[in-house]
C-alpha cells in the first residue's frame, strides 16, 4: 500500500512539473509574439513614414496628422499587447506599491521625529 502512495505522489510531482513547463512555454511564446509584433510595427511604420516623405515632397509631411495616425492607433494596440503579455507591472514594476508604501512610511517617521 505504501508503494502505491509513494508512486502516486511521485506522479503528482511530475504532473506539476509538466504543468510548470507548459505554462513557461506558453509565456515564452507570448513574449516572442509580442516582440514579433513590435518589430513589424517598427518596420512598417518606418517604411510608411519614409515612403510618405519621399513621395509627397519632402520632410514637411512629418508635421501632418495623417503621417502619424496609423502609428498612434497601432501603438495603442501594441500597448495593450504589452499589458497582456507583461502585465501592468511593466509600468511601475512588480513591487512598486510595496516600495512606495515603505518610502512614505519612512518619510512619515522622519517627519514626526524632527
Amino acid at each position: 500500500m505504501k508503494i502505491i502512495i509513494v508512486n502516486f505522489k511521485k506522479m503528482e510531482n511530475n504532473f506539476t512539473e509538466e504543468q510548470k513547463y507548459i505554462r513557461a512555454k506558453k509565456k515564452v511564446k507570448s513574449i516572442k509574439g509580442f516582440y514579433v509584433h513590435l518589430t513589424v510595427y517598427l518596420l512598417v511604420n518606418g517604411f510608411l513614414l519614409l515612403s510618405q516623405a519621399l513621395s509627397h515632397g519632402g520632410w514637411k509631411i512629418f508635421w501632418e496628422w495623417q503621417s502619424y495616425s496609423t502609428m498612434i492607433f497601432w501603438g495603442i494596440g501594441i500597448l495593450f499587447h504589452a499589458f497582456n503579455v507583461f502585465g501592468m507591472g511593466i509600468l511601475l514594476g512588480k513591487d512598486w506599491e510595496n516600495r512606495k508604501i515603505k518610502e512614505l512610511m519612512d518619510r512619515d517617521k522622519q517627519d514626526t521625529w524632527e
